[in-house]
């Protein structure tokens, strides 16, 4: 066959392309990927997802494997996080945000047909529950009642659960941990009320669920999975510490009626009948394929030495920032994420502020994850933080990394944090959501100095500071159009 260019000359091109991205491998990307440090099992993942390239998870009639392997994952995380529950079932997503979406949409479809009514059930989350909750809930039509947590240990609080419960509400959810500050909220305590009321929970363990079983005092620990009654579903995502390419996770409920309304059937038009368990028809198979090897070939006792990689990093980690002052670890975290602010028990001349800290940190190299503060409803504050996730890999680094956070805070130490200029803010706070345009969004880009087409390339210090003192619809609005002109 001739080809206008050549594979190899693509291939270069792509290599090309991919200089300009973030490290995603040796440890100094501390978000967004999950890398195991093992080259074999990164070798087996890449292997795996090519041998299931050509198929079709629309139809795992047609393809059985497609059914083998999303059973055996299945089976494989009722074994951790359902043992000695009799009943649960599940099925394979393309990642966290499907299953948190899936298992919202059981539990609206399961309200209704308990209660009879057709109107839209309420969904309760803390405010450091995933976005995925938010999106759920604007996508499926559920009301949000977002509760705040405690600004100490910014755990979601049982009492404010209960007295948030009434016949609207649909499911609640409880986070192991949640992603800003690794907080594990207390599932147990939860669970025991929404049950008296008849409410379900769902445990959003995506990001814990698969290293908290392994994690170092476990079995010391509150039950927090399907073993506690009232608890009705559980999600764990596989590309993060299953150490599989996303997209893949897995969505757990404590019965087949719940599981059986997040499918879609329907024999209502003249093609071949449509029965997806997701949301997606045709849907790649590539990482459940991926996924399961690695699962496979690392089993229980391999997932526990990595977890034990991780966990000794993250002690390593955490008592270098503990030495570093002007900085404090927020809460107590219980995983591989920590959150880290500044530390207001100092004089201001002593502070660091997260923002300039993770800016100083990626000129050294290091990728950090600004969080921006966040007021919440009751009137108390979580602070600006910079978000750490740990890895096996970390343990490799992990001096490396002490050093260059000790060196990135001595460098800003005592500057003050970036503020968004009060006139700009006062003039965008004023913007109607109907005058939110694209190209008035632009214009208000611009005016703020910031050029979609060179994408985020100055300190994010600035842009977390607008991002915390602008109005929610404005800031959202800006961000969407931001990133569509970055991608145009």
């Amino acid at each position: 066959m001739q080809f206008e260019q050549s594979p190899q000359d693509v291939l270069a091109l792509l290599d090309h392309l991919r200089t300009a991205d973030a490290p995603t491998s040796g440890g100094r990307l501390l978000s967004y990927v999950y890398d195991s440090g093992v080259t074999e099992l990164d070798e087996l993942a890449g292997d795996a997802a090519r041998k299931a390239q050509p198929l079709n998870g629309l139809d795992p009639t047609t393809f059985p494997s497609i059914a083998t392997l999303e059973r055996d994952l299945v089976a494989l995380a009722r074994s951790v996080l359902a043992e000695g529950v009799d009943g649960v079932v599940g099925s394979v997503t393309s990642g966290g945000t499907e299953s948190c979406m899936l298992a919202v949409k059981s539990a609206r479809d399961s309200w209704r047909a308990a209660t009879g009514r057709d109107d839209r059930p309420t969904l309760v989350i803390g405010s450091t529950a995933h976005a995925a909750f938010i999106k759920a809930a604007h996508y499926l039509d559920l009301r949000l009642r977002v509760l705040p947590v405690d600004p100490d240990t910014c755990r979601l609080r049982p009492a404010d659960v209960a007295a948030a419960l009434d016949d609207s509400v649909a499911l609640v959810v409880a986070s192991t941990p949640s992603y800003p500050h690794g907080a594990l909220d207390p599932v147990e305590e939860i669970a025991e009320m929404c049950a008296a009321q008849g409410v379900p929970v769902h445990v959003d363990g995506c990001i814990g669920a698969w290293v908290l079983p392994w994690w170092p005092g476990a079995d010391t620990r509150t039950p927090w999975d399907l073993r506690v009654p009232g608890v009705a579903s559980l999600s764990v995502d596989l590309h993060k510490y299953g150490y599989a390419p996303k997209g893949v996770s897995v969505l757990l409920y404590r019965d087949r009626d719940r599981h059986r309304r997040q499918w879609f059937a329907t024999s209502a038009w003249p093609g071949y009948a449509v029965v997806n368990p997701t949301m997606l028809g045709s849907r790649t198979v590539m990482p459940i394929a991926a996924g399961w090897a690695v699962s496979k070939a690392l089993g229980t006792k391999g997932f526990d030495e990595l977890t034990g990689r991780i966990a000794r990093s993250a002690e390593q980690v955490r008592s270098a920032v503990d030495g570093i002052e002007g900085l404090r670890v927020v809460g107590d975290p219980v995983g591989p994420l920590l959150a880290v602010a500044s530390d207001t028990a100092v004089p201001d001349d002593r502070r660091v502020d997260p923002h300039r800290w993770a800016d100083a940190a990626r000129e050294l190299g290091w990728v950090l994850q600004p969080q921006p503060g966040k007021t919440q409803s009751d009137g108390t504050r979580l602070p600006r933080t910079t978000h750490l996730t740990l890895t096996p890999v970390t343990e490799a680094v992990a001096g490396d990394l002490a050093a260059a956070v000790t060196e990135a805070a001595d460098a800003v130490r005592g500057v003050p944090g970036a503020e968004a200029p009060e006139e700009f803010v006062a003039a965008a706070g004023q913007i109607r959501p109907e005058d939110l345009t694209s190209e008035n969004c632009a214009a208000v880009l611009s005016l703020a100095g910031l050029d979609p087409t060179s994408g985020l390339s100055g300190p994010m210090a600035d842009l977390l500071a607008l991002i915390e003192a602008l109005p929610e619809h404005v800031a959202e609005r800006l961000l969407i159009e931001f990133l569509a002109r970055f991608m145009e």
